[in-house]
């Protein structure tokens, strides 16, 4: 079976680009993101120089993203149709994001020119290393043998069980984002209330439970993973931070107590697309499990 088709995401993935240069055939396309009316593109990389971002954010500067334009999905899709080879890509969550849309829109002219180009589009319905892990498990069914149809079928019947969990230390930001009240924001700041948060089957992020103190969040993390994980199983974790590296070695310490069966972790900081959603200091943790 043929190995020779490529895996298209997005930098929201949150990848860090140390494992995106030990993949074959995968890219990872930039995303656009804006301040003060000025635009920036955030690339494979780019995470290497995070820390002013997120000292701007933590001073309440705004930042806005916008989804990846059909135009630039059509470039990226036609460099590896004209060569011949054929395409799995996995934007964004259409919850959070419309590149979804974008990289329809460039399939479906692609095969207005080329009717055998083989561009698949899949709606990730994951963020982060949501879509991070997702992709690391695509890459190595890919890797077993999968030909391209059976990867995209893996990919499917995986995407609802690749768990999100995440909390914030700033209910703050969430309230400039629209998920929370402002009253909420405020009663929640003043009684050091830490949102349990999760990705759910649509692919939007939806507030899920509350409880006191950060470290009591963190904790709530390792627990959610731990009851909802695939038993005795010894899958990888991954785990996505804000600027908040101590806390995410910290939930991984929990982990390790709780799921001695798992040997391997990937902690990764936030992108600049992702950390304009998440704000300050979240911390996110995912894992594959029975159902989101």
């Amino acid at each position: 079976m043929s190995k020779n088709y490529w895996i298209v995401a997005d930098v929201s993935c949150d990848l860090p680009l140390s494992y995106i240069e030990k993949q074959e055939r995968f890219r990872v396309m930039p995303m656009p993101y804006q301040k003060d009316g000025e635009e920036f593109l955030y690339k494979p990389g780019d995470e290497k120089d995070i820390n002013a971002y997120y000292d701007s954010i933590k001073r309440g500067a705004l930042y806005t993203t916008t989804q990846i334009n059909a135009a630039e999905y059509y470039s990226c899709f036609k460099e590896i149709t004209d060569s011949g080879e054929e395409l799995i890509a996995l934007p964004l969550s259409s919850g959070i994001s419309g590149s979804v849309n974008s990289a329809l829109m460039a399939r479906e002219r692609i095969l207005k020119e080329n009717p055998e180009a083989e561009v698949i589009v899949i709606d990730s319905k994951c963020a982060s290393l949501g879509t991070g892990i997702l992709l690391h498990h695509l890459l190595l069914k890919r890797e077993s043998g999968a030909d391209i149809h059976e990867a995209a079928q893996y990919a499917k019947e995986t995407i609802p069980k690749v768990l999100h969990w995440f909390t914030v230390s700033d209910l703050n930001h969430l309230y400039r984002g629209g998920r929370v009240t402002r009253s909420s924001a405020f009663i929640g700041s003043m009684l050091r209330i830490k949102p349990i948060l999760h990705v759910n089957d649509e692919g939007r992020l939806i507030p899920f439970d509350k409880v006191q103190g950060r470290k009591k969040s963190i904790r709530e993390l390792a627990n959610k993973i731990e009851e909802n994980i695939y038993p005795k199983s010894n899958q990888p974790i991954f785990i996505s931070h804000f600027g908040c590296e101590e806390d995410a070695l910290l939930l991984k310490s929990y982990l390790q107590k709780s799921l001695p069966g798992i040997s391997e972790y990937l902690i990764a900081p936030q992108s600049r697309i992702i950390g304009a959603h998440s704000g300050p200091d979240c911390i996110a943790v995912f894992c594959l499990g029975l159902k989101r």
